[in-house]
């Protein structure tokens, strides 16, 4: 896989190279290490590995591809927005020919972070929301069963995200809506969220939660950027959010699917476990395991033995679903870390394609 310096700058994790391939499944290996302790992008040069190919009878469906315009671009880039550097290259050629050599039938687009709200500029949201919204659907109808939508909304901007709501599902007909983690100091379970959760709720919607760069925590680690440790967190902050604050039980019927596995969260499970003993929260009897559960984990940048293991712990094979983070990463990298845990004919089938049918079933016949 080749780099470029504004690669390593913009917002990501460029750490976790893909490893070489073990003599053996790395489940095999993982939980024979374990035993002993008694514990119960851009497009890569050149074809995808042989052991990460998929059988072309059940294409992989991407629930995490970017689309990247070169407009969403220069709003990112504007001054005072404090972007460390410009995004990856991205076209819609270039998504549909990684698709191609990493065996993805459909890919559902979703805007790149820091996202449309930068600040309090409600007009600016509105005006960029729509104007994604409107590409991501153009792609969708010019390549009939390669892509699907995310439609982006500002919760922060209540009014426009219902009215932006509307659109995208009744004249854009998107999937699912996509939001960021944070925006600014407030997190998903914030209570002004709630009008918009209400119509998401309504609607039975999908939503996709994607992280971003919180306010709190930029340069904390001097050569360390925020993408390698603040994106898994800001995940498991937002997650910890919607959870404790009531918020995810009040509004049952919107599908939540989270990015990298759950950021940090499944190795975080027995601290939110003891936290939910020691307050005795009213709307969590059971304690958080049993609400986490519920959730949808898709596995970009979360699919090493380790993470893979933690997230089996915490979550059944229904919730985990396929994703790579182009053109952050490329397929290849998820397709080895499936190919290599080992998984079942089964429960390969339901992690590429079957889990997310369920849940997106427009995209039934690519």
């Amino acid at each position: 896989m080749t780099d470029s310096p504004a690669r390593h700058r913009f917002l990501r994790c460029m750490c976790c190279a893909p490893p070489a391939a073990p003599a053996q499944p790395a489940r095999r290996r993982f939980l024979a290490g374990v035993a002993g302790l008694g514990l119960g992008a851009v497009p890569a040069i050149g074809p995808a590995p042989a052991a990460a190919q998929v059988s072309a009878a059940k294409p992989q469906i991407d629930v995490h591809h970017h689309f990247i315009p070169q407009f969403h671009v220069d709003a990112m880039m504007a001054p005072g927005r404090r972007a460390t550097g410009p995004p990856p290259k991205w076209s819609p050629a270039l998504s549909l020919e990684e698709m191609d050599k990493s065996g993805i039938a459909t890919a559902i687009l979703s805007i790149a972070q820091p996202g449309v709200w930068y600040g309090d500029n409600v007009e600016e949201a509105r005006t960029l929301s729509r104007q994604l919204n409107e590409y991501g659907a153009r792609l969708v109808r010019d390549h009939p069963g390669r892509f699907g939508l995310f439609a982006v909304i500002a919760p922060p901007d209540v009014e426009g995200s219902l009215k932006e709501i509307e659109y995208a599902f009744e004249t854009l007909k998107a999937d699912g809506i996509g939001l960021l983690t944070s925006y600014q100091t407030r997190y998903l379970g914030d209570p002004s969220f709630a009008p918009v959760y209400q119509e998401l709720n309504r609607r039975k919607a999908v939503v996709y939660v994607h992280p971003t760069t919180p306010d709190c925590c930029r340069g904390l680690v001097p050569g360390i950027p925020p993408s390698s440790i603040e994106y898994a967190t800001d995940s498991t902050r937002t997650i910890a959010h919607l959870v404790f604050t009531g918020t995810a039980m009040r509004f049952p019927d919107i599908r939540w699917i989270f990015s990298h596995s759950g950021g940090t969260l499944p190795f975080l499970t027995s601290r939110f476990v003891r936290l939910a003993e020691e307050r005795r929260p009213a709307n969590l009897p059971d304690g958080p395991l049993p609400e986490f559960r519920k959730f949808y984990y898709e596995l970009a940048q979360g699919n090493t033995p380790g993470q893979i293991a933690a997230l089996l712990k915490m979550v059944s094979i229904s919730q985990v679903l396929y994703g790579t983070d182009y053109p952050f990463r490329d397929g290849a990298e998820v397709n080895r870390g499936i190919a290599e845990w080992g998984f079942t004919a089964a429960d390969r089938g339901a992690i590429e394609r079957e889990n997310a049918l369920r849940l997106l079933p427009r995209v039934r016949g690519s």
